[in-house]
């Protein structure tokens, strides 16, 4: 462990791209801790995720504070540290008798560049994306986010990297999915459909399912558009339809359901339809809610809601709380997360939905008295 420990704190620095821990000893702690390097207010500290179920908290420690909990983590709760920096990648195990065996490979052309700043390395280090930097991709090409030697369009990297965050969630409910069954997916309000072709990509030749995934839209030049684009890319098991969420019909399973920026109630059709198919996946990025700003009224908040930005800044956030909540009395482990950096689009808001396997029947959440307090009641409260 004193290698071990005398290697993290050589390599834990600015140079850092990420150490996961691993391969827990005990079935009820956390399951996996990522740690990154961030700059806050030009002071370089770690960010520390821990996964605890399907929940995620977050923790930025100094470099000292987090080798001494890494020293805990390993000699009590872990069997497996894999750490990657720009000098190097490690790989520490822990046997079951306790001793610990470390491996370490230089990397090739590690000029550490020193005397360039901190914020170089923090900013413009290449990161681990599940999409790989450099890899030439046909249908991101076609798309204008890759060059045709792979690399990103520079125009375009708020959408790489928002693919990319996208990915990250689709990963986190993977095992979900059995890879023997057919997932069917309906992905409402779909548009261009830059993030229906990615998820198309990524779990049918990235991970190796079997998918169905069908995209619903209003414009039918888009859907003509992506129809065509879908035949180009031999995506045979991907197809676009022009309608709307409220009158589409599907008789068959759906395993996951898809709703990203559709505009105002179109989100609560959306999460009504995923509900009765009994969806085992809910994706929702809600946009536009302007129901509950033309109902919401309150003495007691009254001084707050006189300021029209304020209400509404309120009441897109009182309609997901409400939507969150309503997934949770309907069966849904729900979880409320950041979508992508607000600088990319204010509607960054990800409701995601896990169909329970026991006590499916939801719980009380104590919603109805809430909305009443506020004289509101929205079209998802009254579809479900």
């Amino acid at each position: 462990m004193e290698e071990l420990l005398s290697q993290l704190k050589q390599y834990i620095n600015e140079h850092l791209y990420q150490v996961i821990i691993s391969n827990p000893r005990n079935a009820n702690q956390i399951l996996k801790i990522k740690i990154r390097p961030v700059l806050i207010k030009n002071e370089l500290l770690f960010q520390v995720n821990s996964y605890i179920g399907k929940q995620v908290f977050h923790e930025n420690l100094k470099q000292s504070d987090l080798l001494a909990k890494i020293e805990v983590w390993m000699n009590e709760d872990f069997r497996q540290l894999e750490l990657e920096s720009k000098e190097v990648k490690l790989t520490a195990l822990i046997s079951k008798k306790g001793s610990c065996t470390v491996k370490t490979k230089k990397h090739a052309n590690t000029d550490s560049n020193e005397s360039l700043p901190l914020e170089y390395f923090l900013h413009n280090r290449k990161k681990n994306y599940l999409l790989e930097e450099g890899k030439p991709i046909a249908f991101l090409q076609k798309l204008g986010i890759l060059t045709a030697e792979g690399k990103i369009v520079q125009s375009k990297y708020d959408k790489w990297k928002q693919i990319n965050r996208y990915l990250e969630f689709v990963e986190d409910v993977i095992d979900q999915f059995d890879k023997m069954e057919t997932i069917r997916i309906v992905d409402f309000g779909c548009g261009k459909s830059y993030l229906t072709f990615v998820l198309y990509y990524y779990l049918k030749e990235v991970k190796g399912f079997q998918i169905e995934v069908t995209g619903l839209d209003l414009k039918k030049d888009v859907i003509e558009h992506c129809n065509q684009l879908a035949k180009e890319f031999s995506f045979t098991h991907l197809k676009f339809l022009h309608g709307d969420i409220a009158s589409f019909e599907d008789s068959d399973p759906i395993s996951m359901v898809v709703s990203l920026h559709a505009c105002d109630t179109a989100t609560d059709y959306a999460i009504k339809k995923a509900v009765d198919w009994d969806a085992k996946v809910i994706f929702a990025v809600p946009c536009c809610q302007h129901e509950v700003n033309n109902q919401i009224q309150n003495e007691l908040l009254a001084p707050f809601l006189k300021y029209g930005l304020l209400k509404e800044r309120m009441s897109a956030l009182i309609t997901d709380g409400i939507r969150a909540n309503l997934l949770e009395e309907a069966g849904y482990d729900t979880q409320v997360l950041e979508f992508v950096d607000t600088t990319h689009t204010p509607k960054n808001i990800l409701l995601r939905g896990i169909k329970r396997t026991e006590n499916v029947s939801g719980k009380e959440t104590g919603l109805k008295k809430a909305t009443d307090f506020l004289s509101i009641e929205t079209t998802l409260q009254k579809l479900i």
